[in-house]
């Protein structure tokens, strides 16, 4: 499962952003409101726990029950983050 923003807890702090590996946390600047791209959210499982979670000072990031994923899934994602990071900085 990937991870989603209780957007109505969220007090703007914006610790989440610089935590996520993956790049995948958002802000609408309309709005104020962040998301969690479920097409990035690797739920930091090469780390073990989830950065943004961690440091969120509410607990406003959770699991979104809605969007499950395999172990395998998670780590392919994980791989293709890597090559697109990798792409951004070379141009192989």
């Amino acid at each position: 499962m990937t991870y989603m923003v209780l957007t109505e807890e969220c007090i703007d702090c914006r610790l989440c952003i610089p935590e996520c590996p993956d790049g995948g946390i958002t802000r609408n600047e309309e709005t104020g409101k962040y998301s969690i791209d479920k097409n990035s959210c690797t739920e930091c499982i090469e780390i073990g726990y989830s950065q943004c979670a961690n440091v969120c000072p509410v607990d406003c990031i959770v699991i979104d029950s809605n969007h499950p994923e395999t172990r395998e899934t998670l780590l392919q994602k994980v791989e293709k983050n890597k090559k697109n990071i990798k792409s951004m900085f070379h141009n192989d």
